[in-house]
């Protein structure tokens, strides 16, 4: 059973966003790290980058396979996690702490974005 905590919100394409006061921090889920498995190379995006919802911002490298990671809403990005350069199996460690990667400024709330339970639905928790 994946790790979903209640606080965050989900896109059914297994990213996670934390919305705060004027940014969001982005990561992937639990459930997408251990699809993944172990997490080797982190492309992020650059920072000032605007991205729309659902668009690629950050493209993660496992042992496996390449995955595109989706903005869940429209900004800008404003901050990266640089840690990931030199550390990107935090991802796997601690997906929804210290493996976030990056913040956005969204300029709307147009991502189709779910909560826990309807994420628990969709990767069959």
């Amino acid at each position: 059973m994946s790790n979903i905590p209640k606080n965050l919100k989900y896109t059914e394409s297994h990213e996670w966003i934390k919305m705060e006061s004027v940014e969001a921090t982005v990561g992937i889920t639990d459930h997408a790290q251990h699809e993944l498995t172990d997490i080797v190379f982190v492309e992020l995006p650059q920072i000032g980058k605007k991205v729309k919802a659902g668009e690629v911002a950050a493209v993660l490298e496992s042992v496996k396979v390449a995955a595109d990671i989706y903005s869940p809403v429209s900004g800008e990005v404003i901050q990266i996690n640089t840690v990931l350069s030199e550390k990107p199996g935090l991802i796997n460690e601690d997906p929804y702490g210290k493996g976030w990667i990056f913040k956005i400024k969204p300029s709307t709330a147009d991502g189709k974005l779910m909560d826990a339970t309807q994420y628990a639905c969709v990767v069959g928790s």
